[in-house]
């Protein structure tokens, strides 16, 4: 393919406003481009527009089923006037090409499409299987990777590539996100008598003086270290001469595999049956999301060829750094589909750049763009032989 037709193709995703909720169209797009190439992508439409889009290839002689996923939607645009270009023009100013979703990821997602379409057109044999899984809804919710999960698309991979931005680094491991409620019901009276009331707020106070040592002891992971967890919302009370008779509290964990998402809500229901046994405490906790961690042998062939793949790739552009080993504490899509095989090999691995991710003037540099197309071209060959 021509430079010119895959910046065009880069352009054209950044182009299309998939804020979450709004993916079918970018899954359209892709359906048409890879159509042009004799491929044949499923559009799986749930929603008026929302989409996952799938696309499989390959002999099928050999066992092995390679997964590549990323996302169709972006975060949302807060105010279209602090950008400097606007945001769904894929402004190019130098090596650098601009807009909402550039870095996350519709850099990682035009490379993997980009990638795809030119093995087939040189003629690159695929002994096994490669099952391209794009997803709608991982910026909240995670919606498409759940039904595709669902679906099994998950339940026979051999490895898994996601191809969020890490500037070429291949991130081995990740942690996982849980995020969690806890509802305290209390007695409303006035103020001026709280002796007749029971105060909701109580109870989650204390709360959150046990949650601030909760996994001090937690094993601690080699590559994600300890477990992060904080409180971030707390809602109690309308009028200030009242006791509130309802409070609630809001959380998020990064869990390890070396203390995972039902370790991490064990943990937190015994410290709530332990305070409801207080008189006054009625604790009742809620799980909203919980995505689990991955983590891959870093010197395992599958790293370790895929770290060569990205490295050769970057070699042609010194003005970035060379590609390393690295782990992260964001979760991914990868935390939803390593439910089907919690010990499912997953690299997360695509252009710049991480930091720059939601941010007003979100953007990937073309070179990166450029070396994360031929790495992945290499990695998969890599993975098949």
């Amino acid at each position: 393919m021509e430079t010119a037709q895959r910046i065009k193709i880069l352009q054209d995703l950044v182009r299309i406003n998939s804020v979450n909720g709004n993916e079918l169209a970018v899954a359209e797009y892709l359906q048409k481009l890879l159509a042009q190439y004799g491929l044949k992508a499923t559009v799986d439409r749930f929603d008026e527009t929302r989409a996952n889009l799938i696309l499989e290839l390959g002999e099928g002689k050999a066992d092995q089923i390679l997964g590549l996923t990323g996302h169709l939607d972006t975060v949302a645009v807060e105010d279209e006037t602090t950008w400097t270009y606007p945001p769904f023009a894929a402004t190019i100013v130098g090596d650098r090409l601009y807009g909402r979703g550039a870095a996350d990821m519709k850099s990682g997602v035009a490379a993997q499409a980009i990638a795809i379409i030119e093995l087939v057109t040189a003629g690159v044999r695929l002994p096994g299987k490669l099952r391209w899984m794009l997803t709608a809804g991982e910026e909240y919710g995670t919606p498409g990777a759940n039904r595709l999960l669902a679906a099994g698309y998950a339940d026979d991979l051999a490895a898994l590539y996601v191809g969020e931005p890490t500037s070429g680094n291949v991130v081995y491991a990740h942690s996982g996100s849980l995020n969690y409620r806890i509802i305290s019901h209390g007695k409303a009276v006035h103020s001026s008598r709280p002796a007749d009331g029971i105060n909701a707020v109580d109870g989650l106070i204390d709360f959150a003086v046990a949650e601030r040592t909760l996994f001090d002891n937690a094993p601690v992971h080699p590559a994600l270290g300890t477990v992060k967890h904080s409180v971030t919302i707390l809602k109690a009370g309308e009028q200030i001469n009242t006791l509130p008779d309802v409070a609630e509290l809001r959380g998020n964990i990064r869990p390890t595999p070396s203390f995972d998402n039902e370790q991490v809500i064990a943990s937190l229901q015994r410290v709530i049956e332990r305070l409801n046994q207080q008189p006054g405490t009625n604790l009742k906790l809620e799980v909203i999301h919980s995505f689990y961690p991955v983590a891959s042998d870093p010197a395992s062939g599958f790293v370790q060829k895929t770290l060569t793949a990205f490295q050769t790739a970057y070699q042609a552009y010194p003005m970035h750094t060379q590609p390393h080993l690295a782990v992260i504490n964001g979760a991914t899509d990868a935390s939803v589909f390593v439910k089907a095989n919690r010990q499912l090999p997953v690299i997360v691995v695509g252009a710049d750049n991480w930091e720059i991710s939601h941010m007003v003037d979100e953007y990937t540099t073309l070179s990166s763009f450029t070396a994360t197309i031929n790495g992945y071209k290499t990695a998969i060959q890599s993975f098949f032989a």
